[in-house]
């Protein structure tokens, strides 16, 4: 485990990744991931994202969350979305460039 999430869970009274909810651990494995690696790549950054934007979604298909809760998670939804967008413009350019040109050969 990466010495800032030692440090984080030692702070909060945390022994044990145990010891931490459903939408906790999937952070937590997404960050240490994050951390344990040397470089970031795209993908890392792509997958982390799409975790997060997961992860508001079904707090929002969440009944017993309240809805000034659900709200708070608008503006990071609309970042992680954005950043999706932004990673996955150029692959799906490049398709839309593919089928177009697949197409006129096929004419």
């Amino acid at each position: 485990m990466h010495s800032l999430l030692q440090r984080l869970f030692k702070k909060r009274g945390i022994e044990s990744v145990d010891q931490l909810d459903d939408d906790e651990k999937v952070n937590f494995n997404a960050w240490n991931a994050i951390l344990s690696k040397e470089e970031l790549t795209i993908k890392d950054i792509e997958k982390f994202c799409q975790s997060q934007v997961d992860l508001i979604e079904n707090k929002w298909k969440d009944y017993n969350v309240l809805n000034n809760k659900k709200a708070e998670c608008i503006p990071y939804h609309t970042v992680y979305k954005t950043l999706l967008m932004a990673i996955n413009s150029p692959r799906s350019a490049r398709e839309q460039c593919e089928r177009q040109l697949l197409d006129l050969l096929n004419k």
